[in-house]
């Protein structure tokens, strides 16, 4: 009796497994299914005169073999034949009444062919329910690209961190889809969101981030119910992870302010955000489609004295006070930066003269003065002779990470212009 109950047990298994892993009765059916005819067919040479029967509502199988019958001693192939007086006299399924050239049902008891079919059995439909498991894995981490994620911090290594959720899947979180100043110990709590889900030899691989821009949006959707529900719409992300984010947020209800939405009642809303982001400042501002005042909203707290656009090579040309470059720039460079990427034009700072005040934009100087020099004088805020003459030499060498033998030769080749 215990060998008969070894293909039921296994019926059982699989519906345990199937409630645990939400595998829907069809593909149960289909899997068990295939596994008895894999088995069979290794057994019996075919499958093609079995019957397979499942009956997940019982949790039982019933396999029924297919014989053609054939006169005595005329048997050549006993796994698709049977004698006609052995049909008849069949133990099992005996068939008086049957003839010549008839099929014979005959019903199979898997148990009776032993523990080495069972075991076989038993290795076929493991492997079959872990590819359905790395499948449905695999389908549902894909569809979920780009959504938050919680796991839980089960393995540190140098390079990535391995995280459980809650129903025990691996994600993957790499050194550098981590925040510069996230640190992390066994057992703690890590959202993230879904980066990359691939399949590569059937061996699903989950990615998570903390750096993506998709994590800062999800966080505002988490916190802001406006944009949760609609109301709010995030037009645009710029993010340099750890350090500084801006976000463009526009709605669609003139009752709502959606600036002051986000950043909530004395900032109750941003605050989460920025501690989950390991206190990145994140501005945030009114998105327009107006070019020119979306750079201008997106180079605050700067202000601007005048923007020259070329739309179709997406570059601009900003003009400001002396006293407000600085601010445009940004510590590192970092304000410029964002706006750039939030906007999508390539941008340039220069100072704005008086018109009685002379001046030439270093790209003039490209025959005596190396690009790159140019380039790092430029970063710092300094776009033109002047502006690299009223700047204090020992700032240039530390601004612009410039040796001083460089700058000094960059004085000199811009006072003798001056001169001339």
């Amino acid at each position: 009796m215990a060998k008969k109950e070894e293909p039921i047990d296994m019926v059982d298994r699989f519906s345990e497994f199937k409630e645990l892993k939400n595998i829907d009765k069809t593909t149960m059916i289909s899997v068990l299914e295939e596994s008895f005819r894999s088995v069979i067919a290794k057994m019996f040479g075919s499958d093609e005169n079995f019957d397979v029967i499942m009956n997940p509502d019982k949790g039982d199988c019933e396999i029924y073999q297919n014989l053609e019958i054939v006169p005595d001693g005329e048997v050549v192939n006993p796994n698709t034949q049977i004698s006609i007086t052995d049909a008849k006299n069949d133990p099992d399924d005996p068939d008086p009444d049957c003839e010549v050239g008839e099929d014979h049902t005959k019903k199979i008891d898997f148990a009776k062919f032993g523990r080495r079919a069972i075991l076989n059995l038993r290795q076929t439909l493991a492997s079959k329910i872990l590819d359905l498991q790395k499948d449905a894995i695999y389908s549902k981490f894909k569809e979920m690209e780009g959504e938050l994620v919680t796991g839980e911090v089960y393995q540190l290594w140098k390079r990535e961190i391995l995280l459980l959720d809650d129903d025990k899947n691996e994600l993957l979180l790499p050194k550098d889809q981590q925040i510069p100043s996230d640190f992390y110990r066994k057992g703690e709590t890590v959202r993230a969101v879904i980066y990359n889900v691939d399949n590569k030899n059937n061996n699903p691989k989950i990615t998570v981030s903390r750096t993506s821009e998709n994590f800062l949006r999800r966080l505002f959707e988490l916190e802001v119910p406006e944009i949760h529900d609609g109301l709010i719409l995030i037009r645009a992300v710029a993010r340099i992870p750890g350090e500084r984010a801006k976000i463009a947020v526009e709605s669609y209800d003139d009752r709502i302010d959606p600036v002051g939405a986000c950043v909530g009642v004395k900032g109750a809303r941003i605050h989460g955000i920025v501690r989950e982001l390991r206190n990145e400042n994140i501005d945030v501002i009114n998105y327009t489609s107006n070019p020119q005042l979306f750079i201008q909203r997106a180079l605050s707290p700067a202000k601007i004295s005048s923007i020259r656009l070329d739309e179709e090579n997406k570059h601009a040309e900003v003009f400001l006070r002396p006293e407000e470059v600085s601010l445009a720039i940004g510590k590192g460079g970092l304000n410029i930066r964002l706006a750039s990427m939030l906007t999508g034009y390539e941008i340039d700072v220069y100072r704005d003269l008086d018109d009685n005040e002379e001046d030439i934009y270093l790209d003039e100087f490209k025959d005596e003065i190396d690009s790159w020099v140019i380039e790092a004088l430029k970063d710092m805020g300094c776009a033109t002779a002047k502006a690299v003459l009223n700047t204090p030499r020992e700032e240039l060498i530390e601004k612009a990470d410039l040796e001083e033998d460089t700058v000094d030769n960059v004085i000199k080749v811009l006072k003798a212009e001056f001169e001339d």
